[in-house]
């Protein structure tokens, strides 16, 4: 063996472990985009997840129920942002975002909790994350409600379009 030569095996070894955690970092990173996902269509995911289980309990293959439950899903969150853009009173556009944005920031509560509970053992710092994942995902589900959904003409200060 030559000095100052690494063998190759141990370059082999060491590369593959690099590798092994630039991909962990990967897949976790798409798992949080997913769950983050979820959770901000909380609403829409559990309608969807509902109607598909009562849908395959029903007699429909897996194939079935899931057509059916992204079909449910679509649908409620479809409605309930055309509902929200047919509105003209702001404390009803309110009345209509909350069962999106309650569910989503109870879901964004319960999944930075649980997540937190893998990286500290403090209850005060885990309850403290939980919170702060809540207000986040509840936050987003509203804007993200909001945003999809046109506002109606003279909401927020705008002036309809003159005729």
């Amino acid at each position: 063996m030559v000095e100052g030569v690494i063998p190759n095996r141990v370059v082999g070894a060491i590369t593959v472990i690099a590798i092994g955690i630039l991909l962990n970092i990967l897949g976790l990173g798409i798992f949080c985009r997913a769950l983050f996902g979820l959770a901000t269509n909380a609403l829409p995911t559990f309608f969807g997840l509902t109607v598909g289980l009562c849908v395959y309990q029903a007699g429909t293959g897996p194939v079935g129920a899931t057509v059916f439950g992204v079909v449910a899903s679509v649908i409620v969150l479809v409605l309930g942002q055309f509902v929200f853009t047919l509105l003209r009173v702001p404390i009803l556009r309110v009345v209509i975002a909350l069962p999106f944005a309650v569910p989503a920031a109870f879901a964004g509560y319960q999944a930075a909790y649980e997540l937190s509970g893998h990286t500290m053992t403090s209850g005060l710092w885990r309850e403290i994350f939980a919170v702060m994942g809540s207000i986040a995902v509840g936050a987003t589900a509203w804007v993200r409600f909001a945003v999809l959904s046109p506002a109606a003409p003279g909401m927020f200060g705008r002036r309809p379009a003159a005729s």
